[in-house]
């Protein structure tokens, strides 16, 4: 089952998902990990509290670029207020594989950068 979600993985970095820019997002989010260089950039457009559009674009490791790709597919459609509660579990979840403690950060960096953008809007655009 392992081998499935390594594919999985290496199939999102390679050929990611959502993957650019959008048209005047509403949340727009850069963050990197100064460890390895990792760098990811989160965009969504959100009406009535729920993400419409999500994009994001990064370059780094295929962790992390995976896991930014996994998550933009999976946001689409969800409540900011459920996407704020997400933790390292949900990615963790998307994965589908252990992470070791080094390449941990790597992962949860398109996490980080969401629940930042999230926490930053004041108002929903209508």
């Amino acid at each position: 089952m392992d081998q499935l979600y390594r594919e999985a993985i290496l199939d999102h970095y390679k050929h990611p998902r959502r993957k650019g820019h959008l048209h005047e997002p509403h949340i727009h989010y850069h963050d990197t990990n100064p460890f390895c260089g990792d760098e990811v950039t989160i965009e969504l457009k959100v009406e009535n509290g729920v993400v419409i559009d999500a994009a994001f674009d990064g370059r780094g490791c295929a962790i992390s670029q995976a896991s930014a790709s996994m998550m933009m597919e999976e946001i689409i459609g969800m409540p900011v207020e459920e996407l704020k509660q997400w933790g390292k579990e949900d990615v963790l979840d998307l994965l589908g594989i252990e992470i070791g403690p080094v390449r941990l950060k790597c992962a949860l960096l398109p996490l980080k950068a969401l629940k930042a953008g999230l926490w930053g809007l004041d108002e929903w655009p209508e």
